[in-house]
């Protein structure tokens, strides 16, 4: 299996260059994945539209990770997420998420963090 910490950087690149499709590639297809309190979306074509969504309402991302943990079949990744919103202020925020694996693929993804910095003054 690949190296933990390696695996989350390349996944969170595919994040950061906001390209949902590639991001899809990590994931099985009934995957399910939360971002904070919204509602999941299930399966890659739902994840892809809600990236893209998201994506849209963002002008750029970056992810630092700061530790990565494996477990049975969950790997764990915290670090700081820092947001450029489409007014051109950076933000800023603590992440922790959590993917649990099938099969070397993302069976579902949670994305713990506050999104506030994103949507207030």
């Amino acid at each position: 299996m690949t190296d933990p910490r390696q695996w989350c950087e390349a996944l969170f690149a595919t994040i950061d260059a906001k390209d949902s499709r590639q991001f899809a590639a990590y994931l099985s297809a009934d995957a399910t994945f939360r971002f904070g309190g919204a509602p999941p979306a299930t399966g890659t074509a739902a994840v892809i539209q809600l990236l893209d969504e998201f994506f849209s309402g963002i002008a750029a991302l970056s992810h630092r990770i700061c530790d990565v943990w494996e477990l049975s079949d969950h790997r764990i990744c915290r670090g700081e997420v820092r947001y450029r919103r489409l007014d051109g202020k950076e933000v800023s925020t603590p992440f922790c998420n959590v993917f649990t694996m099938r099969d070397g693929k993302i069976s579902c993804y949670d994305i713990y963090l506050d999104p506030t910095p994103l949507v207030t003054s």
